[in-house]
């Protein structure tokens, strides 16, 4: 079987975007329906419209900083405690039953009770860490749990530094599973922060634009700040996953002669 190129897997996905866009657009064509289904075309004025407008980099900037602040601290926390978890049975018992409740409730509720507890403001900061930390915990253990012990114990004969086995033996068996979960973990984090901002409805968000112009029936508007968020999310999964495996080369080429 012959296996695809990379500049020919490229041109596939580009095939595969243009075919969708050509449908969308002839679904809008054919509905005739702005209210119900604008076209990308009209997405595409209505998004440089706003953009031009000042206004919307304040408010782009500022759900980024809230959900990437909730998925930062999210991602510490869950390294942290997936590591702890992987050398402690204890730790491991204790969070089995609180990851699970949080896997299970449901967003809607999470976004209630942080409203209850601490209003609007920091509410997809919040949610966006309850929905990333078990994610990017279970992604940490399940990476350091399958180093080779064998491996480990071989650094410890040999007497190689605390350091030194970080370094080149747990991070470059940990990071990959770590990568991948960071990758689930920021679009969910962006999926039900931006959800909270149009519940709790904070000022100056993505969130309450969606929902005024959805008050407004602007569905082009809606469409608009959601390529936004798709935008805004894709980025920010690219610059983690670089950092990581910058990381992972880093610790693969070992230590410097």
């Amino acid at each position: 079987m012959k296996v695809s190129t990379s500049s020919e897997k490229k041109v596939i996905r580009i095939a595969a975007v243009c075919f969708w866009l050509v449908a969308w657009q002839a679904a809008a064509v054919l509905l005739s329906q702005d209210l119900l289904l604008v076209s990308p075309i009209e997405v595409v004025r209505t998004l440089f419209a706003m953009v031009g407008d000042a206004a919307f980099w304040r408010i782009a900037l500022s759900t980024m900083l809230r959900i990437t602040g909730g998925f930062l601290l999210a991602f510490v926390l869950g390294v942290v405690i997936g590591a702890a978890a992987a050398k402690s049975e204890t730790v491991r018992a204790l969070m089995r039953p609180l990851t699970s409740v949080m896997r299970a409730t449901p967003v809607a509720s999470f976004i209630i009770l942080a409203l209850l507890w601490a209003g609007s403001k920091g509410l997809s900061t919040f949610t966006a860490f309850i929905m990333g930390l078990p994610i990017i915990y279970a992604g940490t253990l399940q990476g350091i749990s399958a180093i080779d012990e064998k491996l480990v114990e071989m650094t410890k004969v040999f007497r190689v530094s605390s350091v030194a086995r970080m370094l080149y033996v747990y991070l470059p068996a940990v990071l990959p599973s770590v990568a991948s979960s960071a990758g689930v973990a920021l679009g969910m984090c962006w999926k039900a922060g931006v959800a909270a901002e149009v519940i709790g409805l904070p000022t100056g968000t993505i969130g309450e634009r969606l929902y005024q112009a959805k008050i407004y029936l602007s569905t082009g508007e809606v469409f608009a700040w959601t390529v936004v968020i798709i935008g805004l999310s894709a980025l920010l999964e690219w610059a983690i996953e670089t950092l990581l495996r910058m990381a992972l080369a880093r610790a693969e080429r070992g230590p410097s002669v």
